[in-house]
């Protein structure tokens, strides 16, 4: 790689971390090709980029967005997007269901977050998800009143 296409790189990586909210950092060693595929594709539909990076390029990429902090060992594949629900869900979902991927470390919130946070976002439910349980509950008021009604009206038909 020359060194300006290592300049090229460097660019793109560093306007990718700015406006993500989570990026993480995930061990692969020893995982075939056809499931690194798999992790893209899944990652692909949640809108979450998936990227084997050198640590070099990748740190002055992080540490030219404001993402100070994150200690880059070994090698090492980067999931980043913008909903941090998301890229937590990818990474820990893919972890599970693979022995040799494993959760290094992240930057969520604006600082370095560790393997249990991840996770912790992992297990909470999407905008979406929430969005309907909001939903549910409004709603809910209304359904009960309606069936009332509706057992009102067959209780004084059969009277």
């Amino acid at each position: 790689m020359t060194r300006s296409e290592k300049v090229e790189v460097i660019a793109k990586l560093e306007e990718n971390f700015k406006v993500s909210e989570a990026i993480i950092v995930c061990d692969y060693k020893g995982l075939s090709t056809k499931k690194l595929e798999e992790l893209r594709n899944n990652a692909r539909e949640n809108n979450v980029k998936v990227q084997i990076i050198k640590n070099t390029l990748a740190n002055i990429a992080l540490n030219n967005s404001g993402k100070t902090g994150l200690v880059l060992k070994d090698t090492n594949i980067y999931l980043w997007g913008e909903d941090q629900l998301s890229v937590s869900k990818v990474a820990a979902k893919f972890e599970e269901n693979n022995d040799k991927f494993q959760i290094k470390t992240a930057f969520v919130d604006g600082e370095v977050a560790d393997v249990a946070k991840v996770k912790a976002l992992a297990k909470m439910p999407s905008r979406n998800e929430l969005l309907a349980m909001l939903l549910q509950v409004w709603k809910a008021p209304i359904a009960n009143f309606t069936i009332g009604l509706n057992a009102l009206k067959n209780k004084k038909e059969t009277e």
